[in-house]
This record gives C-alpha cells, structure tokens and sequence, in this order.
C-alpha cells in the first residue's frame, strides 16, 4: 500500500518534479488508518489536488493523496439542501454537480482549482462569495488518535483565506468529508468584478445559476493559465488589508489604486494591481516567472525548481513593500 520514491510531478499543479521518500493513496478511514499505523515517525504531508502548494525540496517523509469521494443529499426542504462531499473530490467537479442538479451557493466558485477538503481549510473565495457563506460542519480524523471529529461553523474560525486548520489545529487532522447548505431557490450574486458584463455580453438579463458559472469559468479561462498546459497554483499571494493611511499615501503617486473596504475600518488592495505596477507582469526567468495577463500568478514554464519560483515570490514581497509600503503574503503553501 505505501510505495518507496515516488515522484510528486503528477501531483502538483505548479509540475515541481521532486520526490517522496514513501506515499500512498487512500479512498476512505480505514485505508488511512492502516497507512498511518505503518507511518513510523515519519513527517506527514497530505495533498488534495496539489493546487494550493509549492514543493521546495525532496519530502523526506510520507505523503498520503487524498482519494475520498461521494456526493450525498443529506436533508433537504423546498428552499435549501444540505450535501455532504467526499473531501476527495475535484472542487469545479462538485460545483458542476450542484448546478446540474439545480442547487446554489458554489456557482461563483466555479473553476477553482482543488479538491473538498481544501476548501474549508483555505476558506476559498472569488467573486464576491466564500466557502463559509455556505459551509455547514466537517468530518475529520485525528492523527494521533484515530478519531473522527466533527467542526461546525463556528469552530472553524473562518478568516480571509484562512481558518483554524491552517493555524492552531494545522498538521493535526485530515478532513474527510464538507457539508455545505445549497440554495433549491436562488438569488445570484453578480455584482462582482466582470461577471455583470460578460452576461451582458451574452445577452443574458436573467441569469440562472449556470449561466453564472459559465460566466465565471470564461473569466477565468480569460486570466489565468491552466495548470495542465502550464504550472501554476493559481493566486500565489493573498489581497493584501492595511491601514488607510498606507493607501493614502500610495494615492498620492497612484490616485486610482483600486481598494475595498474591509473590517476594522481598514482597506483590501489587490494584490495583482501592486505587482503588475512594480513591474513585475509578464518578467520570465528562463524557465518560470510571472504570468503575462495575470501578476497574481507564478508559472513553472517546464523543468524549473520550487526554490527558483520561491526566490522569485520573496524578490516580488520585497519590491512591492519598498515601493508602496505593503507586506504581500503568500497564499501557497510552502514546503
């Protein structure tokens, strides 16, 4: 069940091609608690769809993929319905599954690349809508002790691309299943970025949940680059929240910096409009940079290394703090 030296190129978006010193897959509990018991003491890292990680370096330790599945109507009235996932399963799978089936809530999420269980842990979000608008609960095993938990809304704490599984719980538990409240009747939400437009475009003035989705996926498809045909994890920073006499201060060189309101009376930049006036869109290093119609995106044009993409992320956070003020974060993770 657990194999020796296996490449990990098959199984990250950005195509780094290192290796794990031991993997193995699992389609349910019990296969991953027999893996576990053979897992010495081993360090652990558990993928998804890879879409979400930059590897760095050879893992020295035990990589297990994720191959749970299942899509089940759990409860349902005539407004709402709740479906519970297997944390396995592709994200833009799930979500053309809800719409086929009719169901609302995920469509502006269309397209994201990534597994079930990431979406809880990462908190996704586009297009004015996050997994916590239509999260319900999760079921987790326990590393340590083998045991199922289960995480409601609240106990999630849900931040901007965040929640406590990439912090005080990181590294403990494995999701195993998401639950989500879907909407049987709809109001779509399209007031956010292109959405309204592309419509328009297609001549569309009542837009279904589909039609919605379709829109979304054009954008996107329009951006950025397709993992398959080019390596990359999509958004590699997080929008960055800062204090509104940083974004003064930049208005003063930049009077149309775009900015949003966020909570505690602070402003959200776009993180892609400060890297692109940095002038980083579209710089290529031989084999990888940044991506020509999207700066939010690091691409691996083939056969570069995860620690070339890192240098190159932490050579943009410090250009663009030294020019406009703001610290970028990274949204991948790093390993």
């Amino acid at each position: 069940m657990i194999s020796n030296n296996i490449s990990l190129k098959a199984f990250n978006t950005f195509g780094i091609d290192v290796n794990s010193k031991r993997f193995a897959q699992f389609s349910n509990t019990e296969e991953l608690s027999t893996i576990l018991s053979e897992r010495n003491d081993d360090p652990l890292l558990i993928l998804g769809g890879g879409s979400n990680i930059l590897l760095t370096q050879d893992f020295e330790g035990l990589v297990l993929k994720n191959e749970i599945k299942g899509y089940e109507i759990i409860e349902e009235d005539d407004e709402k319905v709740l479906i519970k996932a297997g944390s396995g399963e592709v994200w833009h799978e799930f979500v053309l599954q809800n719409i086929e089936n009719n169901f609302g809530g995920t469509e502006n999420l269309s397209l994201i690349p990534g597994s079930v269980g990431a979406s809880p842990m990462q908190n996704i979000g586009a297009y004015g809508v996050e997994i916590k608008d239509v999260f319900v609960e999760l079921e987790a095993y326990h590393i340590k002790t083998g045991e199922i938990h289960t995480f409601n809304h609240s106990d999630c704490q849900f931040g901007y691309r965040e929640s406590v599984f990439k912090r005080e719980k990181k590294g403990e538990y494995i999701i195993i299943s998401v639950t989500y409240r879907l909407t049987k009747k709809h109001t779509v939400n399209v007031v956010y970025g292109a959405i309204l437009e592309e419509l328009q475009n297609k001549g569309i003035a009542e837009p279904t949940i589909k039609s919605v989705s379709n829109a979304i996926i054009a954008i996107r498809s329009s951006k950025l680059p397709d993992p398959k045909e080019l390596g990359n994890a999509g958004s590699f920073f997080k929008n960055p929240v800062v204090d509104v006499s940083i974004l003064n201060e930049i208005k003063k060189t930049q009077p149309t910096v775009p900015n949003y309101p966020a909570p505690n009376g602070q402003v959200k930049m776009a993180a892609g409009w400060l890297i692109e006036k940095a002038g980083w869109k579209g710089t290529r290093f031989e084999n990888y940079g940044v991506h020509v119609n999207q700066a939010l995106v690091l691409v691996n044009y083939g056969g570069s290394t995860g620690q070339e993409i890192l240098d190159l992320s932490s050579n943009i956070i410090a250009d663009v703090e030294g020019k406009f003020g703001v610290c970028l974060e990274r949204e991948v993770n790093i390993v």
